[in-house]
């Protein structure tokens, strides 16, 4: 018999999704502890990529079509001890709206300067490096 534990638990890939100098941030219906707000994601299924999970999980619960552009970073995150992959990820198709009614309470294209209202507890550095170049573009 085996106990599961945290590190068996499948990783969780982001998808950081900027679009005309904002970034789409998707608040859960049930908070994470104090994630409310936070990035398209959900766990990598076995034999995905990360970044094809990030893909997947943009399309699933918002509505878009994008493309994996470049792995940001990986880390064990400090509020729910999961291992996160963050993907920035271009718009290929569609309109973002929630798709995912269950898992999703609403969704919000974000600027640079009102991220910290979103995430008060800021974000992984190489996250908010890419943003803060590719929002102040």
């Amino acid at each position: 018999m085996t106990q599961q534990t945290t590190d068996e638990r499948p990783g969780i890939a982001a998808a950081i999704v900027v679009h005309e100098g904002r970034v789409l941030m998707v608040r859960r219906r049930a908070s994470e502890g104090q994630l409310s707000w936070q990035f398209p994601a959900g766990e990598v299924e076995p034999g995905e990529e990360r970044e094809a999970a990030a893909v997947r999980e943009t399309q699933e619960e918002a509505g878009l079509t994008v493309e994996a552009v470049k792995l940001l970073g990986e880390r064990v995150h400090p509020k729910t001890g999961r291992l996160m992959t963050y993907t920035a990820c271009q718009i290929l198709g569609g309109t973002a709206h929630v798709a995912d009614t269950e898992e999703l309470a609403e969704l919000a294209w974000v600027t640079l300067g009102d991220i910290p209202e979103y995430v008060p507890y800021g974000l992984f550095e190489p996250v908010q490096d890419y943003l803060d170049g590719a929002l102040s573009a």
